[in-house]
């Protein structure tokens, strides 16, 4: 008897697990669709501000932004809740699940949209409208890619390829640690590690296995900004190599 109500028990667990799971890649769809809107407001942006008419549109950006941290927070409550839920004689409110543990993750996060990398790259773009090559006001130059690249991207490298993530044929991100490779590359990897690999990435300390290495809906949108972002820098060190090729003025004699 105890073993069935313990069999019962497990195949609850296992269903909100796969029903966790459901939700929580629509949310990632979502994630996904908010930042090819952000990056479609960048490019509007630009166009305003050649004209200088881009602030109109910085309010409508940090919108989408807290958005888009709403749908992460989302994200971490449906994993949690789906992790601790144990089975009891009552039935579970959900809902009310879900909303104490979104708000617990919000309330650990310190982002404010204003504050926010993707704004900051929002706002940089539209800065270098006008002072391409220049930092923006208060920032040193290696402050601003920092901050740009930091937040999504693990590694800009495959640790297996040596290739720039931007170059991969096949992306694959780990659900453990979120660290990006090659995707046959990893899977001969792991192969050859008999199904007990750690993360190639130096100091990783997490495992790797064969269904949690994959290329989930934000990780293309990720990698395609990341391209963005490299040409945006190849043009600034274009602006600063010209700058610096400018002839100096001498005195006449």
């Amino acid at each position: 008897m105890a073993s069935t109500s313990a069999s019962r028990s497990d195949g609850v667990s296992s269903r909100i697990r796969r029903a966790a799971s459901n939700l929580n890649s629509d949310n990632q769809l979502l994630v996904s669709d908010i930042r090819k809107a952000l990056n479609l407001m960048k490019d509007i942006a630009v166009d305003l501000e050649r004209d200088n008419q881009s602030d109109m549109l910085e309010n409508a950006v940090a919108e989408l932004v807290e958005a888009h941290e709403n749908c992460l927070h989302y994200s971490s409550a449906i994993h949690s809740v789906a992790e601790a839920y144990r089975p009891g004689p009552e039935l579970t409110d959900f809902k009310k699940l879900l909303d104490t543990e979104f708000e617990k993750v919000k309330a650990g996060s310190s982002s404010h949209p204003q504050n926010h990398p993707l704004m900051h790259q929002f706002q940089q773009t539209v800065w270098n409208v006008h002072h391409a090559g220049q930092p923006m006001p208060g920032e040193e130059q290696e402050d601003i890619i920092m901050t740009s690249t930091e937040s999504s991207i693990k590694n800009l490298k495959c640790p297996l390829t040596g290739k720039h993530i931007t170059e991969l044929t096949e992306p694959v991100r780990s659900m453990n640690c979120k660290h990006i490779y090659e995707k046959n590359a990893i899977l001969i990897y792991i192969k050859s590690h008999h199904n007990n690999a750690k993360c190639p990435e130096s100091a990783c300390p997490k495992m790797v296995h064969a269904k949690r290495v994959i290329c989930d809906p934000l990780l293309l949108v990720e990698i395609e900004e990341q391209r963005t972002l490299s040409r945006q820098t190849a043009r600034t060190d274009v602006v600063e190599d010209f700058t610096e090729m400018e002839p100096h003025d001498e005195d006449s004699t």
